[in-house]
């Protein structure tokens, strides 16, 4: 059989493709990749191997240069067989290629989990080293959230440990003992089958790996800036230049640098960006050492009495501001205000109450105040309450933005203070509390428990500041708590050690709400649209279902957090009013990321909304029906290959058997990588992305001419075109009736295009 002779960069097969045929490597080399990683294929390896107890491939084979190969058809099972008994030397080649193969994919197994393992080990041992450094010069060590949540990697149902040995020991075997192996062809078959599931079996380990490296390596340097480099180079700026300690901080930055490129698992254009970036401000460090300009910034003079000036505002008793006082001293002295001990726990919870009492009657002053001073704006809007406490530097930068600071309701988008405001003055109805029961269900249920009258309940329902008590003791504590991130070292007080960031670099504006959900947008069109009854006897709708914008209310709470809260989809029944996003005012990770996870949580929360008590029926199908669906029964889906079925199982683990939890990670992949035209998802999640989550058209047409969405983009146009059909008749009829057709009508025209 003649060789084919195949360019450099070329796709010999990829992954997903059928197995109908091996190819022999005559000449050149061969990478075979997969999720996990690739191997090298050279001159009398065999392409397809790895799959051959399968139906389909899955790795990708792409040449790394000039190669010709020899092709065998694989038809069935015995094919095989037919092969060997035909072309004995190419059972040996078989043999052979089989335990390179699989040698170097058990060498990768065993090599992830120890990088991983050394990883971990690595970060643990760098941030000690962080907080020594601080301890040694007085400094107060900030946390990073990342670590704390940071586990040893874990691997279920992984290969017995023998497995990559055996197959790394066949390598030595003699060349007489391979041939006579290979030239049994009942042993050449079961040897390749049972490879090739060993393979497969290694594989989920080897990816989880590579996703653990992704995840981890991000706590030395990652997007979001919040990370072990930021707080390395941060700690650098507070040293002496030119000291030894200073100079020990520098070599720990340039061996992290050093690491990092090495193992090239971070991109490398973000390293060079951060790292020049770290040089140019290097420099200027340096160079203070002969000017003596490194000196901190002093605590600017109307800040020194801060904390007496915000309790003489509240009004609060003599008592409880010495109390504060007196929590507050000593919180202060204490070196690790994170600490899980029992001391530091309580005092944190005793400050905590104190603050919210503080805060409550700071308000209620507040709202006939309508010239608040930078120091109370900088109490309700950022916690602050104490220089010190939050360090001169960060104090002085609050005090210059927080006259100018401001949400901006007309685009939905409130401090916690204008949230609170809205409240009292009844623009906003309170948020449900921690039970899911609104402000108006609680007033209720106590009237029907006889705790209050008919009358009461009327005039409760329009009470300013029994609303806003309802707004206070629910959802503001819970909210600030839960996006601040730590749950177990919350403390309300902005304090330096929770900074672990610029905070310039990480304030939350309106223009970041608005640029991030226009980002969002671009990939999911119809994340904020709403179906809703339209009538218009004029024009002659008596009912038509149209879909309408609704963004929502975005409020910003008073801390330095991580993580966002998706509050509530809907304002008490009304399908139409806008859901409630929780974000710190100071959020220190990718603010894009975080509203992508809220937003899938509230498509999931809006749909079962919406289906009611038949949210997981699919006979009645729905993005929550067709996923739970698909979650429930994976193991049965023919659709899904048994690599496929494994990562599904892994996902459901992961997210601890929550298949909202779930849904919400695919939502994430789909707008951040398959939005990017890079595949991630398996088929059937992706058909439910593409149908209930869809891409605005241009992009859909950009992405069709992937093979991996055509057929599901064009069944969704199909669809499409018939919604469009319909609703162009109904355009029409107005339009033949000689009235102007609504502006709502032809937005929702645009919707269904996908054109808004």
């Amino acid at each position: 059989m003649a060789a084919k002779e195949i360019d450099k960069d070329k796709v010999i097969c990829s992954q997903g493709q059928a197995l109908n045929a091996i190819h022999v490597v005559v000449s050149g080399s061969v990478t075979a990749k997969f999720d996990g990683g690739s191997i090298i294929l050279k001159k009398g390896d065999v392409v397809g191997l790895l799959d051959i107890a399968y139906d389909a491939h899955s790795f990708t084979y792409v040449t790394t240069e000039v190669s010709s190969f020899v092709s065998f058809p694989i038809k069935d099972k015995s094919s095989v067989s037919n092969i060997v008994k035909l072309n004995p030397e190419v059972g040996k080649m078989m043999f052979t290629s089989m335990i390179n193969q699989s040698a170097q994919i058990m060498a990768l197994h065993n090599r992830s989990i120890n990088d991983c393992n050394a990883l971990y080990k690595g970060i643990k041992e760098d941030y000690d080293s962080y907080v020594d450094a601080c301890n040694h010069n007085n400094i107060i060590s900030r946390s990073l959230p990342a670590i704390e949540d940071m586990e040893a990697v874990s691997i279920e149902d992984d290969i017995a440990d023998y497995v990559p040995f055996y197959y790394a020991s066949m390598r030595d075997f003699p060349q007489e003992l391979k041939l006579a192996l290979a030239a049994r062809i009942p042993y050449l078959n079961g040897f390749l089958q049972k490879a090739s599931a060993d393979i497969h079996e290694s594989m989920p380990a080897i990816e989880m790996c590579q996703d653990y490296l992704k995840e981890t390596y991000d706590i030395y340097l990652g997007r979001s800036g919040v990370d072990l480099f930021e707080l390395y180079t941060s700690l650098l700026y507070r040293l002496k230049p030119g000291t030894p300690d200073a100079e020990k901080v520098t070599e720990a930055i340039e061996a992290m640098v050093d690491k990092l490129k090495e193992k090239g698992v971070v991109d490398e254009g973000l390293i060079e960006a951060r790292v020049s970036e770290y040089r140019q401000k290097a420099a200027g460090f340096n160079k203070a050492a002969s000017t003596g300009d490194g000196e901190p910034a002093k605590i600017n003079e109307d800040l020194s009495d801060a904390t007496n000036i915000i309790l003489a505002y509240s009004g609060v008793e003599e008592e409880i501001a010495n109390n504060f006082r007196a929590l507050l001293n000593k919180y202060k002295k204490v070196t690790d205000k994170a600490s899980s001990d029992d001391p530091i726990r309580k005092l944190r919870l005793e400050l905590t109450k104190a603050f919210y009492q503080i805060y409550t009657e700071a308000f209620k002053a507040s709202v006939r105040d309508y010239n608040l001073s930078p120091i109370l704006k900088m109490f309700f809007n950022f916690g602050f309450v104490d220089a010190e406490l939050a360090g001169a530097e960060n104090a002085n930068y609050l005090y210059t933005i927080a006259d100018d600071y401001r949400g901006d309701e007309d685009f939905g988008v409130y401090t916690a203070y204008e949230w609170l405001n809205a409240v009292y003055h009844l623009k906003k109805e309170p948020s449900r509390n921690e039970f899911d029961t609104d402000y108006t269900q609680y007033i209720h249920e106590q009237k029907v428990q006889g705790k209050i009258t008919a009358a009461q309940e009327q005039a409760l329902a329009r009470d300013p500041e029994e609303r806003l008590m309802f707004e206070l003791n629910n959802m503001f504590p819970m909210c600030n708590k839960v996006t601040f991130g730590r749950l177990s070292s919350f403390c309300p007080l902005l304090s330096e050690h929770d900074i672990i960031k610029p905070l310039q670099s990480c304030l939350v504006t309106v223009d970041t709400v608005l640029e991030s959900i226009k980002k969002l947008e671009a990939i999911d069109y119809g994340a904020f649209y709403r179906e809703t009854v339209y009538s218009d006897e004029k024009i002659g709708i008596t009912k038509e279902f149209i879909d309408v914008r609704i963004t929502p209310d975005i409020i910003l709470f008073p801390n330095v957090g991580t993580r966002g809260v998706m509050w509530q989809e809907i304002e008490g029944k009304k399908r139409t009013t806008p859901a409630r996003f929780m974000f710190s005012i100071f959020h220190v990770e990718d603010f894009v990321t975080t509203l992508t996870r809220l937003t899938g949580e509230y498509r999931w929360e809006m749909c079962k909304r919406v289906q009611g008590a038949r949210w997981n029926d699919v006979s009645d199908r729905s993005l929550t029906s067709e996923y739970f669906d698909y979650v429930q029964f994976y193991k049965k889906n023919s659709e899904l290959s048994t690599d496929a079925k494994e990562k599904v199982k892994n996902a459901l683990t992961k997210a601890k058997n929550s298949f909202k939890e779930m849904f919400v990670r695919d939502y994430i992949t789909w707008v951040i990588f398959e939005g990017a035209g890079s595949p991630r998802l398996n088929k059937v999640s992706r058909q439910i992305m593409v149908t209930y989550c869809p891409f605005p058209a241009e992009l859909r047409e950009k992405i069709a001419a992937n093979p991996m969405f055509k057929d599901m983009i064009e069944r969704y146009n199909i669809k499409t075109t018939q919604k469009l059909h319909h609703f162009d008749n109904v355009l029409t009829k107005i339009k033949a009736s000689g009235q102007e057709v609504p502006d709502e009508l032809i937005i929702h025209r645009k919707f269904i295009e996908g054109t808004v």
